[in-house]
């Protein structure tokens, strides 16, 4: 599956505009690093496929541009003695069309030294293999922003040390360290370092900040440079054992086994469609997905897991990971963990869960450590998804724990747990004196469903009870005058002058149009209050066929989500960020399922591609990918917890997920082209199927699933037992 996949994928972006604001990583999946081409020094953004300067390879743990890099470096081979070490001056043109940007390998030749760089990645370092044909001395420098203490050993062909740079952490100190061998010997009369200022030093060790290591090398002008190289958060120690472990593998040997760790989970889902276009884009979104989060521990010389602990600055036994947010990631890359990668599910929880134990309360954004950002605690809906699929069973009674400190304690700080944690739990709602209180209501609201799912599980029925009520909470800010969700003041007032085009102030990146519909845990109950079912369909309607106007009012300028709203002209659905994902499958809670799938089907085949521009929005952590994956093979978990996935439009003439219970689920599309944007008829296991949804044990079961696709909509009335899980599905209401 790696020949489909270009990493280039979504990187053609600015400050001001996102094609996915991803960056092409190659990697191993949940790799503890990164490696990406630079072709730009300007912070974060620091690649662009149609750059043609290669400034080096970046060791990088850049999860987002919006959180930056930490622990990174850049590493580029030369041939010229007119450098003085700074980055600038190192750089090449390369010609990005000759390149080779794979998970697992990253080939570029630099046209001015007329070098050939190749590497591939490992768990927890890298193999290069640098070509090297000039007349001047072969040469390799390593760039290190920040703090840095660096040494060479020419005896050992070794250059190791210790780099601190970072966007956030709870350690002044933290950093990693380094260890990278040579098959050729350095020449110490020519290798040193250059200062902040170009100014070069000989010497076989530096120490400062910003500073450059030029190592150069003997009998290598016409020749191959091998390098191995290894890192650790914990020690120098670990990162010569990491090395060791990988010293006597070649450079091929590397290469095929992160191809093979690649293809591990790329072969998992096979799907078919004469359009090629079609399954590149599959694969590359699903490469994407095994990204983040990363591992962020280590094995010791028991090859025990042991973990750098950054709020006690101590290193402590067991499993750990970074580099996510569960705002982004809970609705679409965790669901899919939980079909075809349950073991790693169990293990990411059991790394959550010391993460709990080490601060007091579950992550929420985690790069290296707590950054507190966004709305909500949404890992308590990773949490319930994993409770309710019968994933980590032994750890729920302590996430339980931990999921229950942040319903009911307010941290001291806004770094951890609920903000407005005293005052929801005593007004029902986030008052309008917090930041973006809508979206913090609507989220907690269904964490508290999230709670009553994983209570349900563990037969705690007084704590299921109490957290299944406090779940309708949405029903607090909704205005029934105006059928969007408002912020209310202490007093329970709503805010006054209220305009639905406004972004910011009580809404996390939307107005009311994105963010009046977080009630995942109960769409039926939100029709209701609407008065309706037939009303609830008449506003998701208008919200498609709105214009993407927006008022900046709550930001005081244009932020990049309203340009790219503006830019796709889906109405005010803004598929181009989170909180509207699941929007297209609102149609189907209200049984108009054809609305749904017409809007999907728009939404794949026109702002999803495999290209430089290929996502309407940013890419967070494969949770983009997570929706054009999901929705593309036919179903959705909109609401993660419920065990239920609610039905589409597939876009493939056929998917087999390979399941790890030894079993196959087989989706089988029939009239699938391009002017049948409907579903006609859906057959489940050879049967006639109503429903609008499927359950989690069908897909696990290997239940075949058969779509017939028609020109025209098909028009019916379900039945209450047809539609989704909602709370409220006991009290119906009719269309």
């Amino acid at each position: 599956m790696l020949h489909y996949i270009d990493t280039r994928q979504g990187t053609n972006n600015k400050y001001t505009y996102s094609n996915g604001n991803a960056l092409p990583y190659t990697a191993v999946p949940f790799g503890m690093n990164h490696f990406a081409v630079q072709t730009s020094d300007e912070g974060s953004w620091f690649f662009n496929p149609n750059d043609r300067v290669f400034q080096g390879i970046r060791l990088t743990h850049q999860p987002s541009p919006w959180m930056g890099d930490f622990a990174h470096f850049l590493m580029t081979p030369i041939a010229d003695d007119k450098i003085r070490g700074t980055v600038f001056t190192c750089q090449s043109s390369y010609r990005p069309e000759e390149a080779v940007f794979k998970p697992n390998y990253v080939r570029v030749k630099q046209q001015r030294y007329n070098i050939t760089t190749e590497l591939t990645p490992s768990t927890y370092g890298a193999s290069l293999r640098v070509k090297y044909h000039s007349r001047q001395q072969a040469g390799f420098v390593l760039n290190a922003k920040g703090k840095s203490s660096l040494q060479w050993d020419a005896a050992g062909r070794k250059l190791s040390g210790f780099i601190s740079n970072y966007s956030g952490c709870q350690d002044e100190n933290f950093g990693i360290y380094i260890v990278m061998t040579f098959n050729k010997d350095i020449d110490l009369s020519t290798s040193g370092y250059y200062d902040a200022e170009g100014a070069f030093t000989a010497a076989a060790s530096i120490e400062g900040e910003n500073r450059h290591a030029v190592i150069r090398f003997t009998d290598c002008e016409k020749d191959t440079l091998e390098v191995k190289l290894a890192t650790s958060f914990i020690s120098m120690a670990q990162a010569e054992l990491n090395h060791e472990r990988e010293m006597d593998k070649t450079f091929d040997q590397m290469k095929e086994e992160s191809a093979n760790a690649w293809n591990h989970y790329l072969s998992k889902i096979k799907v078919t469609h004469r359009n090629e276009e079609y399954i590149r884009t599959f694969y590359t979104c699903l490469y994407r997905m095994f990204l983040f989060p990363q591992k962020f521990y280590e094995l010791d010389s028991n090859m025990e897991p042991v973990h750098y602990d950054t709020t006690a600055k101590a290193v402590k036994k067991g499993i750990l990971y970074t580099n996510n947010g569960f705002w982004d990631t809970y609705k679409t890359v965790y669901p899919l963990y939980s079909i075809i990668a349950p073991d790693e599910y169990k293990e990411m929880l059991e790394g959550f869960l010391n993460s709990f134990r080490e601060t007091g309360f579950l992550p929420k954004w985690l790069s290296p450590d707590e950054r507190g950002l966004m709305p909500g605690t949404l890992i308590d809906a990773v949490i319930a998804d994993a409770a309710v699929k019968g994933i980590a069973d032994s750890l729920l009674p302590e996430l339980l724990e931990a999921m229950l400190t942040a319903a009911t304690t307010q941290s001291e700080t806004n770094l951890y747990g609920r903000q407005g944690t005293i005052d929801y739990l005593k007004y029902g709602y986030v008052p309008s004196n917090y930041h973006e209180s809508v979206n913090h209501t609507l989220d907690y609201a269904y964490s508290d469903y999230c709670i009553s799912r994983v209570a349900d599980v563990l037969g705690r029925t007084d704590i299921a009870e109490q957290y299944r009520d406090s779940a309708l909470n949405y029903r607090n800010i909704f205005d029934p005058e105006t059928g969007f969700m408002r912020a209310k003041d202490k007093e329970g007032n709503f805010r006054p002058d209220f305009n639905n085009t406004s972004w910011g102030l009580d809404y996390a990146e939307g107005s009311a149009w994105q963010n009046s519909f977080a009630v995942y845990q109960d769409f039926e109950g939100l029709a209701q209050a609407y008065g309706s079912k037939e009303r609830f369909f008449n506003r998701i309607t208008e919200l498609c066929n709105t214009a993407p106007d927006f008022d900046v009012k709550g930001y005081g300028f244009e932020i990049h989500e309203m340009s790219e709203m503006a830019a796709v002209d889906f109405g005010q659905l803004a598929i181009s960020n989170q909180p509207s994902f699941h929007i297209p499958y609102m149609f189907s809670y209200v049984g108009q399922p054809a609305s749904a799938q017409v809007v999907i089907k728009q939404i794949m085949t026109n702002l999803f591609n495999s290209g430089f521009d290929g996502f309407p929005g940013d890419e967070d952590n494969g949770s983009m990918s997570g929706w054009y994956v999901f929705s593309s093979m036919g179903f959705y978990p909109v609401c993660p917890g419920s065990g239920e996935y609610v039905l589409g439009i597939p876009l493939f003439d056929s998917v087999t997920i390979e399941l790890p219970n030894g079993k196959k689920m087989n989706i089988h599309t029939e009239n699938n082209n391009p002017q049948s944007n409907f579903v006609a008829k859906v057959e489940l296991d050879g049967e006639d199927y109503t429903k609008l949804y499927v359950k989690h044990e069908d897909i696990m079961d290997g239940k075949t699933l058969e779509f017939r696709l028609g020109l025209a909509p098909s028009h019916r009335k379900y039945s209450s037992e047809e539609l989704p899980f909602s709370i409220s599905k006991s009290n119906r209401i009719g269309i």
